[in-house]
């Protein structure tokens, strides 16, 4: 990151309205941003799944032979907040969760750590009915529906079957589900973890156009 912004242009400012006291600082508000064509076209990238102990830098030493070439990580995915945009590695995804749930545990009836109430099975973030259908095919179609605390207790488990006219049996089922507050906020970090990673192939040409554009 040290490198980054050494390519921004500069800009005159002042904190006084007088303006008295003029300074010269980089224009941190200077953006680049990837054609739209690119980042649909299935041939120029690859899927990649961020391990625990990735950090943009380490993935752009290993597949862009330079750990300054972070930003086209960043930027390709769209990725604004490096540190909460990105996945949390297990130790600071607990300690996220305790942090953010303290006042949820210390308001409990039992104080708790914000990751134990996060955690309790009494402490519900979502509700959900679960149809699930086979066909024909003996292929399953599940249709997971978010419904409110309410509509959650008035589900009811079942499981039925119709014989069509070929012998053939669709069956569906009806379940429900609750999502605790760690569930959620462990799905949150989780989805982070799928990115897209620019071919190396076209690395240089973009960090090319990159100081031409950002200067």
């Amino acid at each position: 990151m040290a490198r980054f912004f050494n390519y921004f242009p500069k800009t005159v400012y002042t904190a006084n309205t007088n303006t008295s006291g003029l300074d010269t600082v980089t224009n941190i508000i200077a953006r680049f941003g990837f054609e739209k064509t690119l980042k649909e076209n299935s041939s120029a990238f690859y899927k990649y799944s961020v391990q625990d102990s990735d950090t943009p830098e380490i993935i752009a030493a290993k597949y862009y032979d330079n750990p300054e070439r972070h930003w086209i990580v960043l930027m390709f995915n769209d990725i604004i907040d490096p540190q909460f945009d990105w996945p949390l590695r297990y130790e600071n995804f607990i300690k996220f969760v305790d942090t953010k749930y303290t006042a949820n545990g210390a308001a409990n009836t039992t104080v708790q750590t914000g990751l134990a109430w996060a955690m309790s099975v009494n402490n519900v973030q979502s509700y959900y009915k679960i149809v699930t259908r086979t066909n024909i095919d003996k292929e399953s179609i599940v249709e997971t529906i978010q419904v409110d605390a309410n509509t959650y207790v008035n589900v009811a488990t079942s499981s039925s079957s119709v014989t069509l006219q070929s012998g053939d049996v669709i069956t569906q089922t009806v379940t429900k589900s609750k999502k605790t507050y760690y569930d959620y906020e462990m799905e949150e970090n989780e989805s982070k973890r799928e990115i897209t990673l620019l071919k190396p192939e076209f690395v240089s040409q973009i960090e090319k156009e990159f100081k031409k554009v950002i200067k």
